[in-house]
């Protein structure tokens, strides 16, 4: 029995290492990213919606992504600084998100993020501030009733889980 301390030991250390590695892709309060649809639908990225009424009502975090569903013909997305944002100037773009029409942005800052469509459509009213946080408080609960725009990504913490098991039983045998 004591001759398998130094297995223990390893498997142990190994153990803690994947968890740990889980954490850190999974995040450590355990909250997953989510997927925002802008607008509020699978393609609302569009003319006549009020995206200043829909982003006030949504909370972003670090880590969290945002979709633009839209007709890549017609529309653009373009991330801005706030002196664009606030006069509809898409010449200076920081980022064209713009790829197929069904276009997803990570947000990787805690930081205001501002969006605009270009071609005039801004001007309608086409473009949209978030403002991302941190994390949320750490005693708030999960979130458990997503709006229709809001979409939790499967979540990595499960396949760091898998992985510990089958590597444990694999060190184990």
């Amino acid at each position: 029995m004591f001759g398998m301390t130094a297995e223990v030991a390893t498997v142990t250390t190994v153990v803690v290492v994947v968890t740990m590695a889980g954490w850190l892709l999974g995040g450590v309060d355990g909250r997953q990213p989510v997927l925002h649809r802008v607008g509020g639908g699978k393609y609302t990225w569009t003319t006549n919606i009020n995206f200043t009424d829909w982003s006030i009502h949504e909370h972003f975090y670090v880590g969290d992504w945002l979709y633009f569903g839209f007709d890549k013909r017609i529309y653009n997305v373009l991330q801005v600084n706030k002196t664009s944002y606030d006069s509809c100037n898409e010449n200076d773009f920081v980022f064209n998100v713009t790829r197929g029409g069904r276009d997803v942005f990570n947000l990787t800052q805690a930081k205001p993020y501002y969006f605009l469509s270009g071609r005039g459509f801004c001007f309608q009213g086409m473009k949209v501030a978030i403002f991302v946080e941190d994390s949320p408080p750490i005693s708030s609960p999960k979130i458990a009733n997503h709006s229709s725009s809001i979409q939790p990504l499967k979540p990595l913490s499960s396949l760091s889980l898998f992985i510990t098991i089958a590597f444990t039983k694999f060190l184990l045998n």
